[in-house]
């Protein structure tokens, strides 16, 4: 303990939640985190030479005073231990802002689950509405058009959203995805925009039924893994006019309309059906055209051709930004931040993390779900960058990188689809 030095990377031999720090490995940066570590009760603490910038003192200097009796001074028993963690706990800031934090994942993995069971209950409405949107038309209009109300009411209702990025077990919706992700990546940027409700409400619906021309397109051209042939695009494009015209059969609003007819429109001319370009776009189309084109980038009809949400939102921004509205697609990078939900990123301590969720006003701190060999899966961290001033991301990574335990471990997702949180415990707590 007396030869501990800032610019060792350390590591504690203890239980996540019987020490202060976020990882149970990291360099020492300042000498108040060499007083926490001292005040563990460990007589001795491993260290990685490769890993660290110092090397341990020769020289002894005065430990501080353990603010708990060390582990070899207690009685060697579960119940002991636990007895000791609580006292430890109860006596030190640290520890006690560490079980703060355990109580914030504890809180943020039920609000996962709740948000979860709300994507996939939203996920089987979008299928009821188009199974009986020809069969029953004003029915199922009126209830997009309730079911987009209630979305638009409780993102407006707030002044931050939290998005989540949701799990593989969908419940065989897949197919209703798509709708619903550019649905929730349009309001997500109205959101940030500021538009009226009235408008809001518009891009709603016209995001949800943006593709519905598409069922008069035959499958085999939908579900080709191949590159479409000529002809085949051709008949492909014609998706937006016959999802115009099925629109005015279900008496959509002319504004609706134009959403599905120009949700392929680029801000270039270089789009489709109608070459528009500019402001000769509507607005809502152009924010429309940024989230289709976006998780068409995330989740194609080959998972083989799939991009990472930070591949392609970077792809968007460098390659392509020519074919996007600039100031839209600036508000969309800010909503989804620099390392959107789901991208595997790798932090200035070496460890390796999942983006669970961002605060769409913090874009550059999001929740981590972080890999850590010693605790189980099903206990991982979750560490909220926020609140993390030492460590940083230092880049994202692909899935295709990882050892196989860790892809394991934190299960990048296939398909990768949003939701968002509307009453977060942060988002409440500054709207008051």
């Amino acid at each position: 303990m007396d030869q501990l030095r800032v610019g060792l990377y350390v590591h504690l031999d203890l239980r996540w939640f019987e020490h202060p720090f976020a990882f149970n490995k990291f360099r020492i940066k300042t000498e108040e985190q060499i007083q926490t570590i001292r005040s563990l009760g460990l007589k001795t603490v491993r260290y990685d030479p490769a890993l660290s910038d110092a090397k341990p003192g020769s020289q002894p200097s005065p430990p501080a005073t353990p603010a708990q009796p060390s582990a070899q001074e207690t009685t060697d028993t579960s119940a002991a231990e636990g007895a000791k963690t609580e006292a430890g706990i109860g006596a030190s800031p640290a520890l006690a802002a560490k079980r703060a934090m355990i109580e914030r994942i504890r809180q943020h993995r039920k609000v996962a689950a709740q948000i979860e069971k709300a994507f996939l209950s939203t996920a089987n409405a979008i299928r009821e509405i188009e199974t009986n949107l020809f069969a029953r038309p004003g029915e199922s209009v009126g209830q997009a058009v309730e079911l987009i109300g209630q979305i638009v009411e409780s993102i407006l209702s707030v002044p931050e959203l939290a998005v989540h990025v949701m799990g593989d077990q969908s419940g065989g919706e897949e197919q209703y995805f798509h709708s619903l992700n550019v649905t929730m990546l349009s309001l997500i940027m109205a959101h940030d925009l500021k538009l009226r409700q009235d408008l809001v409400n518009v891009l709603g619906l016209g995001a949800l039924f943006h593709d519905i021309g598409r069922r008069e397109i035959p499958k085999q051209i939908l579900m080709k893994r191949t590159p479409l042939t000529k002809t085949e695009r051709n008949f492909y494009e014609l998706h937006c006019q016959y999802g115009v015209k099925l629109g005015e059969q279900l008496l959509l609003s002319p504004a609706t309309l134009a959403i599905i007819g120009e949700h392929h429109e680029f801000f270039d001319g270089s789009g489709y059906p109608y070459k528009r370009a500019g402001e000769s776009i509507g607005l809502l189309s152009r924010i429309v055209v940024i989230a289709n084109h976006y998780d068409e980038l995330c989740n194609p009809a080959n998972v083989a051709d799939a991009l990472t949400p930070h591949e392609a939102l970077s792809t968007m921004f460098t390659k392509l930004r020519s074919k996007f509205d600039p100031k839209l697609l600036q508000v969309f990078v800010r909503g989804l931040g620099v390392y959107p939900p789901g991208t595997i990123v790798q932090l200035s301590n070496g460890m390796i993390g999942m983006v669970a969720t961002i605060n769409t006003a913090r874009p550059m701190k999001p929740l981590l779900v972080v890999y850590d060999a010693d605790i189980p899966k099903e206990d991982a961290i979750l560490v909220d960058m926020e609140h993390e001033a030492e460590v940083n991301i230092a880049k994202a990574i692909r899935p295709a990188q990882l050892p196989r335990e860790i892809y394991n471990y934190l299960n990048p997702r296939k398909h990768v689809s949003y939701y968002f949180d509307p009453g977060s415990p942060a988002a409440e707590a500054r709207a008051k």
